[in-house]
């Protein structure tokens, strides 16, 4: 497959709304895996520099489902300013990329290509 894949990276504040997403993400075909992992975060929000404890979602998925992806995240999200930012993946197994891109098709996805 040529379909490129991406990593997409989000924080929550709660293990509940990690899963949440994750399982949300996962059952609309959006993203083929989440990793859930506990990290903290440090960070400035309105001129003051906190420190809390986040839940890091890294969703592995093909580019061409980005806007769907960030569009859900957001609509779901609890943060009035989520992060969701994506990376390219350069490279890797080519049939775990290939597992990626065909987790993130639906049935409406298939029929266009």
């Amino acid at each position: 497959m040529t379909t490129r894949c991406l990593q997409v990276v989000t924080t929550t504040d709660s293990a509940e709304e990690a899963e949440r997403l994750a399982h949300g993400i996962v059952a609309e075909h959006l993203g083929a895996c989440v990793h859930i992992t506990a990290v903290t975060s440090v960070y400035r929000w309105q001129g003051e520099v906190e420190q809390a404890p986040e839940w890091r979602l890294a969703v592995k998925t093909a580019a061409d489902r980005l806007d769907a992806l960030v569009a859900h995240i957001r609509e779901r999200h609890s943060y009035d300013l989520p992060q969701v930012v994506a990376v390219e993946i350069a490279g890797g197994s080519a049939e775990y990329l290939d597992w990626v891109v065909a987790e993130t098709r639906t049935a409406e996805t298939r029929a266009v290509e």
